[in-house]
Protein backbone atom coordinates (compact mmCIF):
# COMPACT_ATOMS: atom_id res chain seq x y z
CA UNK A 1 0.00 0.00 0.00
CA UNK A 2 1.40 3.84 -1.19
CA UNK A 3 1.68 5.79 1.57
CA UNK A 4 0.01 8.91 1.40
CA UNK A 5 1.80 12.85 1.33
CA UNK A 6 0.91 13.59 4.88
CA UNK A 7 2.90 9.93 5.51
CA UNK A 8 6.04 10.78 3.25
CA UNK A 9 6.39 14.10 5.10
CA UNK A 10 5.92 12.44 8.85
CA UNK A 11 8.38 9.39 8.08
CA UNK A 12 10.85 11.64 6.00
CA UNK A 13 13.95 10.89 8.15
CA UNK A 14 13.56 7.51 7.90
CA UNK A 15 13.13 7.73 3.72
CA UNK A 16 16.20 9.82 3.77
CA UNK A 17 18.27 6.68 5.25
CA UNK A 18 19.39 4.51 2.55
CA UNK A 19 19.01 1.34 5.04
CA UNK A 20 14.72 1.96 5.36
CA UNK A 21 13.66 4.25 2.28
CA UNK A 22 10.38 4.07 1.08
CA UNK A 23 10.24 -0.01 1.14
CA UNK A 24 11.50 -0.02 4.67
CA UNK A 25 9.02 2.63 6.04
CA UNK A 26 6.38 0.54 4.13
CA UNK A 27 7.04 -2.38 5.95
CA UNK A 28 7.02 -1.05 9.32
CA UNK A 29 3.70 0.70 8.44
CA UNK A 30 2.38 -2.94 7.91
CA UNK A 31 4.46 -4.27 11.19
CA UNK A 32 2.46 -5.93 13.97
CA UNK A 33 4.76 -5.66 17.46
CA UNK A 34 3.16 -6.59 20.96
CA UNK A 35 4.60 -5.51 23.78
CA UNK A 36 4.06 -7.40 27.00
CA UNK A 37 4.75 -4.93 29.65
CA UNK A 38 3.11 -1.18 29.74
CA UNK A 39 5.76 -0.13 32.38
CA UNK A 40 9.14 1.18 32.48
CA UNK A 41 10.57 -0.53 29.31
CA UNK A 42 7.25 -0.76 27.27
CA UNK A 43 6.88 3.07 27.77
CA UNK A 44 9.41 4.18 25.77
CA UNK A 45 9.29 1.13 23.36
CA UNK A 46 5.56 2.24 22.46
CA UNK A 47 6.33 5.94 22.41
CA UNK A 48 8.96 4.90 20.10
CA UNK A 49 7.34 2.22 17.51
CA UNK A 50 4.44 4.52 17.26
CA UNK A 51 6.47 7.70 16.32
CA UNK A 52 7.95 5.28 13.87
CA UNK A 53 4.15 4.31 12.49
CA UNK A 54 4.42 0.43 13.35
CA UNK A 55 0.86 -0.04 12.34
CA UNK A 56 -0.40 -2.64 14.59
CA UNK A 57 0.68 -2.03 18.41
CA UNK A 58 -0.45 -4.75 20.45
CA UNK A 59 -0.07 -3.70 24.81
CA UNK A 60 -0.50 -6.27 27.76
CA UNK A 61 -0.46 -5.38 31.29
CA UNK A 62 -2.88 -6.04 34.31
CA UNK A 63 -1.90 -3.21 36.18
CA UNK A 64 -3.28 0.22 36.68
CA UNK A 65 -1.05 3.45 36.62
CA UNK A 66 0.07 4.25 40.03
CA UNK A 67 2.15 7.38 41.29
CA UNK A 68 5.43 5.43 41.88
CA UNK A 69 5.18 4.48 38.09
CA UNK A 70 5.26 8.05 36.95
CA UNK A 71 9.21 8.32 37.75
CA UNK A 72 10.28 6.33 35.27
CA UNK A 73 7.08 5.13 32.70
CA UNK A 74 6.38 7.96 30.48
CA UNK A 75 4.04 7.12 28.48
CA UNK A 76 1.84 7.57 31.93
CA UNK A 77 1.28 11.42 33.07
CA UNK A 78 -0.34 12.28 36.44
CA UNK A 79 -3.94 12.41 35.42
CA UNK A 80 -3.74 8.89 34.54
CA UNK A 81 -2.97 7.52 37.84
CA UNK A 82 -5.32 4.77 38.52
CA UNK A 83 -5.99 4.03 35.20
CA UNK A 84 -5.15 1.22 33.35
CA UNK A 85 -1.91 1.17 31.93
CA UNK A 86 -3.00 -0.26 28.11
CA UNK A 87 -5.59 2.51 28.26
CA UNK A 88 -3.30 5.14 29.15
CA UNK A 89 -0.74 3.81 26.58
CA UNK A 90 -3.18 3.65 23.71
CA UNK A 91 -4.14 7.58 24.29
CA UNK A 92 -1.17 8.46 23.75
CA UNK A 93 -0.20 6.32 21.18
CA UNK A 94 -3.23 7.81 19.40
CA UNK A 95 -1.89 11.43 19.96
CA UNK A 96 1.22 10.54 18.13
CA UNK A 97 0.19 9.21 15.43
CA UNK A 98 -3.64 8.54 14.86
CA UNK A 99 -3.27 5.85 11.86
CA UNK A 100 -1.67 3.31 14.43
CA UNK A 101 -3.97 0.37 15.36
CA UNK A 102 -3.82 -0.49 19.01
CA UNK A 103 -4.80 -3.65 20.29
CA UNK A 104 -5.33 -3.41 24.52
CA UNK A 105 -4.88 -6.57 26.42
CA UNK A 106 -6.13 -5.31 30.06
CA UNK A 107 -4.39 -9.02 31.66
CA UNK A 108 -1.12 -10.60 32.65
CA UNK A 109 0.57 -13.16 30.45
CA UNK A 110 -0.26 -16.62 31.80
CA UNK A 111 0.26 -20.50 30.23
CA UNK A 112 -3.41 -20.64 29.34
CA UNK A 113 -3.69 -17.35 27.33
CA UNK A 114 -0.19 -15.93 26.11
CA UNK A 115 -0.18 -18.05 23.24
CA UNK A 116 -3.76 -16.56 22.22
CA UNK A 117 -2.22 -13.22 22.67
CA UNK A 118 1.14 -13.02 20.44
CA UNK A 119 -0.73 -15.18 17.44
CA UNK A 120 -0.53 -12.67 15.14
CA UNK A 121 2.46 -10.65 15.83
CA UNK A 122 5.73 -10.39 14.18
CA UNK A 123 8.03 -9.18 16.86
CA UNK A 124 7.71 -9.53 20.82
CA UNK A 125 8.93 -6.91 23.06
CA UNK A 126 9.54 -8.37 26.54
CA UNK A 127 8.64 -5.42 28.81
CA UNK A 128 7.97 -7.40 32.06
CA UNK A 129 9.70 -7.19 35.56
CA UNK A 130 9.48 -10.69 36.81
CA UNK A 131 11.15 -13.66 35.83
CA UNK A 132 8.60 -15.90 35.70
CA UNK A 133 6.52 -13.99 32.90
CA UNK A 134 10.39 -13.98 31.10
CA UNK A 135 10.77 -17.60 31.44
CA UNK A 136 6.89 -18.07 30.27
CA UNK A 137 7.49 -15.17 27.31
CA UNK A 138 11.10 -17.10 26.09
CA UNK A 139 9.88 -20.59 26.07
CA UNK A 140 6.28 -19.66 23.99
CA UNK A 141 7.98 -17.18 21.77
CA UNK A 142 10.65 -20.55 21.06
CA UNK A 143 7.67 -23.05 20.48
CA UNK A 144 6.18 -20.55 18.17
CA UNK A 145 8.89 -19.45 16.72
CA UNK A 146 8.39 -15.99 17.39
CA UNK A 147 11.18 -13.60 17.33
CA UNK A 148 11.38 -11.15 20.72
CA UNK A 149 13.43 -9.40 22.55
CA UNK A 150 14.51 -9.90 26.38
CA UNK A 151 15.36 -6.83 28.35
CA UNK A 152 15.56 -6.36 31.93
CA UNK A 153 16.75 -3.30 34.47
CA UNK A 154 17.50 -2.99 38.18
CA UNK A 155 19.24 -0.01 39.82
CA UNK A 156 21.58 1.62 37.10
CA UNK A 157 21.88 -1.66 35.21
CA UNK A 158 20.26 -2.95 32.22
CA UNK A 159 20.09 -5.60 30.04
CA UNK A 160 18.80 -7.13 26.77
CA UNK A 161 19.07 -9.68 23.60
CA UNK A 162 17.46 -10.48 20.59
CA UNK A 163 15.76 -14.01 20.06
CA UNK A 164 15.17 -15.57 16.64
CA UNK A 165 14.73 -19.64 15.65
CA UNK A 166 17.76 -21.23 15.78
CA UNK A 167 19.83 -18.65 18.11
CA UNK A 168 20.86 -18.63 21.70
CA UNK A 169 17.23 -17.90 23.38
CA UNK A 170 16.88 -16.15 27.13
CA UNK A 171 17.16 -20.18 28.74
CA UNK A 172 20.14 -20.45 27.11
CA UNK A 173 22.10 -18.21 29.76
CA UNK A 174 19.72 -18.39 32.28
CA UNK A 175 18.48 -21.72 32.93
CA UNK A 176 15.66 -21.44 35.07
CA UNK A 177 14.13 -18.76 37.62
CA UNK A 178 16.65 -17.52 40.17
CA UNK A 179 15.96 -19.13 43.79
CA UNK A 180 13.55 -17.08 46.54
CA UNK A 181 15.79 -13.80 47.91
CA UNK A 182 18.25 -14.13 45.25
CA UNK A 183 17.39 -10.80 43.17
CA UNK A 184 15.06 -8.20 44.49
CA UNK A 185 12.65 -6.38 42.24
CA UNK A 186 12.43 -2.51 41.10
CA UNK A 187 9.89 -1.96 43.50
CA UNK A 188 12.54 -3.33 46.34
CA UNK A 189 15.98 -2.25 45.06
CA UNK A 190 15.03 0.74 43.58
CA UNK A 191 15.83 1.68 39.61
CA UNK A 192 17.02 4.93 37.84
CA UNK A 193 13.82 6.28 35.60
CA UNK A 194 16.28 6.83 32.82
CA UNK A 195 17.93 3.55 32.25
CA UNK A 196 14.31 2.01 32.12
CA UNK A 197 14.05 4.93 28.73
CA UNK A 198 18.10 3.52 27.66
CA UNK A 199 16.88 -0.11 27.48
CA UNK A 200 13.18 0.52 26.41
CA UNK A 201 14.26 2.61 22.70
CA UNK A 202 17.37 -0.62 22.35
CA UNK A 203 14.42 -2.84 22.37
CA UNK A 204 12.33 -0.55 19.69
CA UNK A 205 15.30 -0.24 17.51
CA UNK A 206 15.72 -3.90 17.51
CA UNK A 207 12.46 -4.67 16.45
CA UNK A 208 12.29 -1.56 13.62
CA UNK A 209 15.67 -3.29 12.81
CA UNK A 210 14.14 -6.59 12.18
CA UNK A 211 10.89 -5.45 10.40
CA UNK A 212 12.76 -4.04 7.92
CA UNK A 213 15.16 -6.63 7.75
CA UNK A 214 18.62 -4.46 7.97
CA UNK A 215 21.02 -3.71 10.28
CA UNK A 216 22.27 -6.04 13.12
CA UNK A 217 20.79 -7.93 15.75
CA UNK A 218 21.41 -8.50 19.69
CA UNK A 219 21.43 -12.34 18.59
CA UNK A 220 24.19 -14.82 20.36
CA UNK A 221 25.18 -11.69 22.20
CA UNK A 222 23.63 -10.16 25.81
CA UNK A 223 24.05 -6.68 25.47
CA UNK A 224 25.03 -5.25 29.18
CA UNK A 225 25.28 -1.82 30.55
CA UNK A 226 25.52 -0.07 33.97
CA UNK A 227 24.60 3.78 33.90
CA UNK A 228 26.35 5.30 36.73
CA UNK A 229 29.65 4.02 35.53
CA UNK A 230 28.33 4.35 31.91
CA UNK A 231 29.92 1.28 30.84
CA UNK A 232 28.56 -1.18 28.17
CA UNK A 233 30.06 -4.43 27.20
CA UNK A 234 28.34 -7.18 25.16
CA UNK A 235 28.55 -10.86 26.19
CA UNK A 236 28.60 -13.70 23.56
CA UNK A 237 26.90 -16.22 24.24
CA UNK A 238 25.58 -19.14 21.49
CA UNK A 239 22.43 -21.67 21.50
CA UNK A 240 22.80 -24.42 23.93
CA UNK A 241 22.39 -27.89 22.75
CA UNK A 242 21.25 -29.12 26.18
CA UNK A 243 18.88 -26.17 25.99
CA UNK A 244 15.79 -27.54 28.32
CA UNK A 245 13.40 -25.59 25.63
CA UNK A 246 15.39 -24.57 22.45
CA UNK A 247 17.81 -27.26 22.94
CA UNK A 248 18.17 -31.17 20.31
CA UNK A 249 16.19 -32.88 23.35
CA UNK A 250 14.18 -30.29 24.43
CA UNK A 251 12.72 -31.68 27.99
CA UNK A 252 10.34 -28.60 28.36
CA UNK A 253 7.42 -28.69 25.74
CA UNK A 254 4.41 -27.04 27.27
CA UNK A 255 3.79 -23.84 28.87
CA UNK A 256 4.57 -23.93 32.95
CA UNK A 257 3.46 -20.73 35.67
CA UNK A 258 6.60 -20.54 37.81
CA UNK A 259 5.90 -18.75 40.90
CA UNK A 260 7.07 -15.50 41.48
CA UNK A 261 10.60 -15.85 43.55
CA UNK A 262 9.93 -12.34 45.69
CA UNK A 263 13.02 -11.56 47.52
CA UNK A 264 12.34 -10.45 51.19
CA UNK A 265 13.85 -7.13 51.44
CA UNK A 266 12.11 -4.11 53.57
CA UNK A 267 12.54 -1.20 51.23
CA UNK A 268 11.96 1.38 54.45
CA UNK A 269 14.63 -0.09 56.83
CA UNK A 270 16.78 0.14 54.09
CA UNK A 271 15.79 3.86 53.29
CA UNK A 272 16.67 4.97 56.72
CA UNK A 273 19.39 2.68 57.08
CA UNK A 274 20.41 5.16 54.33
CA UNK A 275 19.76 8.29 56.14
CA UNK A 276 22.07 6.94 58.77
Amino acid sequence: MAMNDAQLERFSRHIILKEVGIEGQEKIIQGKILIIGAGGLGAPAALYLAAAGVGIIGLVDGDKVDLTNLQRQVIHFTPDVGKPKVTSAKEKIELINPDIKVITYQERVFADNILEIIGGYDFIIDGTDNFPAKFLINDVCVMTQKPFSHGGILRFDGQTMTYVPGRACYRCIFKEPPPKNAVPSCSQAGVLGAVAGMLGTIQAAEALKFIIGKGELLLNRLLIFNAFKMEFRTVRTQRNSQCPVCGSKPTITSLEDYEQPACDLHLKEDINENKG
